[in-house]
């Protein structure tokens, strides 16, 4: 049987806790986060354009030499300006499970990332992570980190911890 495979990501971000909300929880800001080179595309027509536990929403990606795929996930859980989460309906993954949570902190807001998934075809789904999915997902979320950081800047450290270094 394939593993079930994890990682997390975290980001501190210049912005109130308010307009993080809103830019992240828009399923179409989605979209301007990840790499042209996903062919990421929603193609829902009833998806609303605020998030809320039980929207499904439909992409077409292209991760795989342009190949597109057919993916559907649903909104399980919410609560407003505090965390959603995102699991897979329909798509590539035997199981995806993706948290996104929001915390207020000197400067800004820190988003969390944590994202579990598994693979299908057993042995050749966990060769495949460690040939290929595992790296992909690292690249899709470190362009996701500096694309966030061009749009919304970085939180710059207090004066004086600049010099406790």
């Amino acid at each position: 049987m394939s593993k079930v495979y994890s990682f997390k990501t975290v980001q501190e971000i210049p912005m109130s806790l308010n307009q993080a909300w809103i830019f992240f929880s828009n399923p179409q800001n989605l979209a301007d986060i990840t790499p042209d080179n996903i062919g990421f595309k929603i193609i829902s027509k009833h998806h609303g354009d605020t998030m809320y536990a039980g929207q499904v929403i439909e992409y077409k990606v292209s991760p795989v030499f342009g190949i597109p795929l057919y993916w559907m996930t649903e909104i399980t859980h919410l609560d407003s300006k505090k965390y959603f989460v995102d699991e897979q309906r329909y798509g590539p993954y035997s199981m995806w499970h993706h948290q996104h949570h929001f915390k207020v902190i000197d400067g800004g807001v820190q988003m969390t990332d944590i994202v579990h998934y598994k693979l299908p075809l057993w042995i050749l789904g966990d060769l495949g992570n460690c040939l290929f999915v595992k790296n992909k997902l690292q690249q899709i979320f470190d362009y996701r980190f500096k694309k966030v950081e061009q749009l919304f800047g970085i939180i710059e450290p207090p004066v004086n911890d600049i010099f406790n270094r």
